[in-house]
């Protein structure tokens, strides 16, 4: 039985929400598929994560320039459009459609990096957001201090600073039918925009290893070429953000005893390309 009810009750009133599914938690939230008194289908999402929060204010600062419309937002409290289309970015990467996927995930961070609102909202900085990883560095060297190193280099001239998803993958990029792909669940990281783009590198694996998409070689080529183009980025500065994400990602997952096998392989993938 759901146990986090109380913390999502207030908000149905607040908002005049109707239940609409069975409500679920992930590690840092609590949500809920509800519709508005208007019969409109909706997500309502709680968290107490301070980066789950920031998150939340930088999609209603986006105003649903690719990503999923925010109805209201409030504290630690955000309702937003739910994704009702049936088409997935995981499903597309593990059929014969990982091109088209890899597009999509980059028209969307372009998207995302083009809305010039400002004032910027309360955004983490990437070098604050980097600093698990020079410790795990120290700790485990290896090519962790080779991620490290490049992480500084890029952290010490950053380019093209933005408001950045932080977090784009397969997973976070859904189908809103009419609507077309749009992003849920960003970190709310401000940096330089190619930082957005490395997370494509290692999904969908990352999420469920089999069968194996991102570490397969001819695949990360391919991707390699499509991401630079779409992005319009720099294809060498391209594979050192995608080092040093999977650095980055590596030390959270040495944190917490879990596998690095998926972004060892993308990092040494991306360190053979990038001194051919």
């Amino acid at each position: 039985m759901f146990k986090d009810m109380f913390t999502l009750e207030p908000w149905l009133d607040r908002w005049d929400l109707v239940p609409d599914g069975t409500p679920f938690t992930t590690h840092t939230s609590q949500l809920y598929p509800v519709k508005t008194a208007q019969g409109f289908k909706a997500m309502l999402k709680v968290t107490e994560d301070a980066d789950e929060q920031a998150g939340n204010a930088l999609m209603a600062w986006w105003e649903g320039n690719g990503a999923a419309p925010v109805i209201a937002h409030e504290n630690g409290a955000l309702l937003l459009a739910r994704a009702t289309g049936s088409a997935s970015l995981s499903a597309m990467s593990r059929g014969d459609r990982d091109d088209v996927a890899c597009r999509i995930l980059c028209t969307t961070a372009n998207r995302l990096h083009a809305f010039g609102k400002r004032p910027l909202p309360q955004l983490t900085p990437l070098n604050e957001w980097f600093f698990p990883l020079k410790p795990a560095a120290l700790k485990y060297g290896g090519i962790l201090t080779r991620c490290a190193e490049i992480a500084d280099e890029l952290l010490a001239s950053p380019r093209d600073v933005v408001a950045l998803h932080g977090d784009l993958h397969h997973g976070n990029v859904l189908d809103f039918e009419q609507s077309g792909w749009l992003a849920i669940d960003p970190k709310g990281l401000k940096g330089e925009r190619g930082f957005d783009f490395a997370n494509i590198f290692t999904n969908p694996d990352l999420d469920n290893p089999l069968p194996p998409v991102a570490i397969v070689p001819q695949t990360f080529k391919r991707r390699l070429s499509i991401v630079a183009r779409t992005a319009n980025l720099d294809r060498e500065r391209l594979l050192k953000w995608i080092i040093a994400w999977c650095g980055l990602s590596t030390a959270w997952s040495l944190s917490g005893f879990e596998s690095t096998s998926t972004t060892l392989t993308i990092a040494e993938l991306a360190l053979n390309e990038l001194e051919r």
